[in-house]
């Protein structure tokens, strides 16, 4: 996206002046620059969606891992009362049954615990590779985005220097990396 929100409207004004000269290749010249900014805002929007899809995916990585470290700690809590039934159950008693009983059932309800920690382990882990896949999108859109309005810039500089070619054919090389490097950002 453009610095100042004037940089795209000066832009198009130069575009325009060459546009009315009646030159053919100021014309050409103006089209690309219109088609670049056209590019260039696609890119910018698509950059936007990766940056937001990357704070989505990390705050749902950060959900999941809370409801993991919950379940770790009722898991240790569910250990610790079958190893007190355990020592119950060791002194003996008219309750040693009971107490095997409970041991027998918070233990079972450890495992259940554990296995569903696990998988919100793996759903963290899971939204973290997504993070950083939109993160790298994000970065090589970034990339892309910032060709795209140099390449802009120098077609610019075709029309303030009255038809200059060597501009606009670095322009054009520089907006084809552009959009070569916002489709890699996808690959």
């Amino acid at each position: 996206m453009s610095d100042s929100p004037t940089e795209d409207f000066e832009h198009a004004e130069h575009a325009e002046h060459a546009a009315h000269e009646g030159n053919r290749f100021m014309t050409l010249v103006s089209v690309t620059i219109a088609v670049l900014a056209m590019v260039a805002a696609t890119v910018g929007s698509l950059e936007a969606i990766e940056t937001a899809a990357t704070i989505d995916a990390k705050s749902e990585a950060v959900f999941f891992q809370n409801k993991a470290t919950d379940n770790w700690n009722f898991f240790q809590a569910k250990s610790l009362k079958k190893n007190m039934y355990d020592i119950a159950a060791a002194q003996g008693g008219a309750n040693v049954a009971d107490f095997q009983t409970q041991a027998k059932k918070n233990e079972d309800d450890s495992a259940e615990i554990m296995q569903e920690a696990r998988k919100l382990e793996g759903e963290t882990d899971a939204k973290l590779r997504e993070s950083d896949s939109h993160q790298r999108r994000h970065q090589v859109l970034t990339i892309a985005v910032t060709l795209l309005h140099v390449s802009i810039a120098i077609a610019t500089i075709s029309i303030i220097t009255r038809g200059q070619r060597w501009p606009w054919l670095g322009s054009l090389i520089l907006g084809a990396a552009g959009m070569i490097a916002a489709g890699a950002a996808y690959l």
